[in-house]
């Protein structure tokens, strides 16, 4: 159910509204899809891509930083728009190459902010930068570690400790080097990762053209693995207890349109990779939630442009509230 929009927004830099309360009620409907990319450009490849969401019958859209690489927000929206079209809801957080143009008249902050209005859909502190929201059942937090600002550790952390949901998504562009496969160095701190599993928040990154996933871990900053079951069950952290419960997983996926590059670094915490030495295409991230009408199940594939299906997997969540599906086990 869309949220209806409880204010009249502007379209200012750092916009604060309050999170909306989350009911037990509130799940995702019936095999909800949101597609995940990153690093996206302007053109026939990107293009491609966006068609290929539209094609699987995605419901929304993570963009995980990097939007057109020529710093033209009017040109980047109208991409989107021409495919998806004006009201299709599309969440993004700024990568380096957006930062020139983000804030500011016409930048990219001002579309973002422009869709959301457009949609209904009210949201708390800076969008896209350090900000979270509701939506259809799913909480989501946008920040920009290594782009914009500090804390995006405490504020994962605060936002994630008020959540209720069964399912939670923190996004942001850049990466720690061990949780990318490509070149990239150490440009966020362990810290945003940790909170995330702390919270049991899926986690969704881009930065790296390739797409990786890790399997279950239990510490980031080790790369400890929890379970290589092909279900990934995500768990929260209970504050009250010693232990350090928090399990989750994250992933690159950075195949949206601009370029692909080559497999550089490896390590037994990796469940899947998918660089052009895999003879990766330009694709996206589908996360399919409940699935089949198990609330607290969802279904993932990694789709190129061509059709093909390169990873697969499922996550089971129990985080949040209500056990609807708690106990079920994924369709074969």
């Amino acid at each position: 159910m869309r949220r209806a929009l409880a204010a009249v927004f502007s379209l200012c830099v750092a916009i604060a509204l309050p999170s909306p309360v989350l009911s037990q009620g509130d799940i995702p409907p019936v095999n909800f899809t949101i597609a995940f990319i990153g690093d996206q450009g302007l053109g026939p490849n990107a293009e491609a891509v966006l068609n290929l969401i539209k094609s699987e019958g995605a419901d929304a859209v993570v963009h995980a930083g990097d939007f057109d690489y020529v710093d033209n927000p009017a040109g980047w929206d109208g991409q989107i728009n021409s495919i998806l079209g004006p009201d299709f809801p599309y969440f993004s957080s700024p990568g380096n190459h957006d930062a020139a143009r983000f804030y500011g008249s016409g930048g990219y902050q001002e579309f973002l902010a422009a869709r959301m209005t457009r949609l209904g859909i009210p949201w708390n502190g800076d969008l896209g930068a350090q900000s979270s929201f509701y939506y259809e059942g799913i909480f989501i937090v946008l920040t920009a570690p290594g782009t914009f600002g500090s804390n995006h550790d405490l504020y994962i952390r605060d936002q994630l400790a008020t959540d209720n949901s069964i399912w939670r998504i923190s996004s942001w562009h850049k990466n720690m080097r061990s949780m990318q496969v490509g070149g990239k160095g150490d440009e966020t701190g362990w810290g945003v990762y940790e909170e995330s599993r702390r919270g049991g928040a899926i986690i969704a990154t881009g930065h790296e053209h390739s797409y990786s996933r890790t399997h279950l871990l239990n510490s980031f900053e080790s790369q400890t693995v929890s379970s290589t079951n092909n279900t990934l069950v995500l768990a929260s952290d209970d504050p009250n207890t010693p232990a350090d419960e928090g399990r989750s997983f994250a992933f690159v996926s950075g195949l949206g349109g601009l370029s692909i590059r080559a497999q550089l670094l490896s390590g037994d915490w990796w469940a899947s990779i998918y660089t052009s030495n895999q003879g990766a295409n330009y694709g996206a991230l589908f996360g399919v939630f409940n699935y089949q009408g198990n609330p607290r199940l969802a279904h993932f594939y990694f789709k190129n442009i061509d059709g093909n299906v390169p990873d697969e997997f499922f996550v089971q969540s129990t985080v949040g509230v209500g056990n609807g599906g708690a106990n079920q086990p994924p369709p074969q």
